[in-house]
């Protein structure tokens, strides 16, 4: 059996179709249509990428960065595919090709690097109140998502979810929903997961069909100033713990291979600050970040970024997450955006809970920062958080208001919109999406 017949099987074992969906819906058809739209690349493509920093790079030295899923590649159909990712991901996967890369092309911080640098000690001088918040942003936010001309039939209803900043954040204030394209719309109740603004609209032959809204609100920097010794015991029979050091289905999942990593990191380790710096510097120092294939198409993110030695900022959070559970730290998934300055994308981060303190945001993908000056910037991002965000998802994998019918293109995160019609999901090649941001706040 081939890896994407594999694939196929454990997600039809784990129940990802809908009740709801058409009795004809195939989940098979729309995965292996999903990883094909992923895995693009031919070897003629990865060698070609490959040979700009390595010229005499050998078939035997690419069999073994196969081998070690440091190139990643999927037998499909009978053909080796790669991932259209993965020539450049190699060179941050793995370490000898990544200092070759960067002696030719030199190294600098990122945009969003430098925003985040500038940042962190705005948010750390300011942080205040019962929140610990502090360094607000405004911004103006147009959200554009174009379904592509004739992908539905002409007349046929499309129904959209456009994400939306949620309102019970405390680091996020002063939500305004300003513009829709379409006049009736629906904005998705608190407790519901994944904030949206839902609009439906009928396709017209020959165009394009696009959903817009404008929202404008303000992100609040976030620090809380963790110290071991301020950390109190955990209350162990308390709802809330329960609920958040427990498994969750497909992604939080305490395999053997988690358990025996928790209990090496935090081994001797009773303080859970201590234990949560521990995964969170040792997934920092292990798992680079790497560009990702779709995550509906995974069917175990930790275990995947164990198998594969990379991770993207949902990955990584996922990874922290569950290792954060198994020993016995509550912590949940939280998602959107990021508005930094020149350097805007989709992004994932989380949050853990300690006695007498609360939930803390933790941005496992941001790690430990090299800009870094001090103790406090060190640690910055394992109790703080910049102010360049937008909170939409406080959960990942939930239920949309109103409830979608087919398997969302993205089965686990919500950042760039969903769209269906009675026919089906519209997947990626079917629609494209932006954002124009205004800033109002330098």
């Amino acid at each position: 059996m081939n890896k994407l017949a594999i694939i196929v099987v454990l997600f039809s074992a784990c129940g990802i179709l809908g009740g709801n969906a058409r009795e004809d819906y195939n989940w098979e058809k729309d995965l292996q249509h999903r990883i094909k739209w992923d895995f693009t690349r031919t070897r003629e493509d990865v060698v070609k990428y490959i040979k700009n920093y390595i010229p005499d790079v050998s078939e035997s030295q690419l069999s073994k960065w196969e081998a070690v899923n440091a190139l990643e590649w999927m037998d499909i159909d009978g053909e080796k595919r790669y991932f259209k990712n993965a020539a450049p991901n190699l060179f941050r996967i793995d370490k000898k090709c990544r200092n070759i890369k960067n002696l030719k092309d030199g190294v600098s911080l990122s945009n969003s690097q430098r925003a985040a640098a500038k940042n962190i000690p705005e948010v750390i001088r300011e942080a205040s109140g019962p929140y610990c918040i502090g360094a607000p942003k405004r911004m103006r936010v147009d959200f554009i998502l174009t379904v592509d001309a004739d992908a539905v039939p002409s007349g046929e209803k499309i129904r959209c979810w456009l994400p939306f900043p949620r309102t019970d954040i405390a680091r996020q204030t002063d939500v305004k929903l300003l513009y829709t394209s379409e006049k009736n719309y629906k904005v998705a109740p608190s407790k519901f997961k994944h904030s949206s603004v839902y609009m439906e609209k009928k396709a017209q032959a020959g165009k394009p069909t696009v959903f817009k809204e404008t929202f404008e609100y303000v992100s609040y920097g976030a620090w809380f100033n963790l110290k071991p010794e301020n950390i109190k015991p955990y209350n162990t029979e308390s709802a809330l713990y329960k609920e958040f050091t427990s498994e969750r289905e497909k992604h939080i999942v305490f395999t053997p291979e988690l358990k025996a990593l928790a209990a090496e990191l935090t081994e001797g380790i009773t303080n859970p600050l201590l234990k949560a710096r521990s995964i969170f510097r040792y997934i920092t120092a292990n798992y680079p970040w790497a560009s990702a294939r779709e995550y509906s198409t995974i069917d175990n993110i930790p275990m995947y970024v164990l198998k594969n030695h990379h991770g993207d900022c949902g990955q990584v959070s996922l990874l922290f997450i569950t290792l954060c559970r198994i020993s016995g730290i509550p912590a949940h998934f939280q998602s959107g955006l990021m508005f930094h300055p020149n350097a805007t994308n989709l992004h994932d981060w989380s949050e853990i809970y300690f006695e007498g303190i609360g939930w803390v945001p933790v941005d496992q993908s941001f790690g430990i920062p090299v800009y870094a000056h001090n103790d406090d910037e060190t640690w910055f991002f394992l109790g703080g958080i910049d102010s360049w965000r937008m909170v939409a998802n406080n959960d990942y994998g939930m239920d949309f208001y109103p409830k979608k019918k087919y398997p969302r293109s993205e089965t686990v995160d919500f950042q760039r919109g969903e769209v269906e019609w009675k026919g089906g999901n519209l997947y990626y090649d079917q629609w494209d999406y932006h954002w124009d941001i205004n800033y109002l706040t330098e």
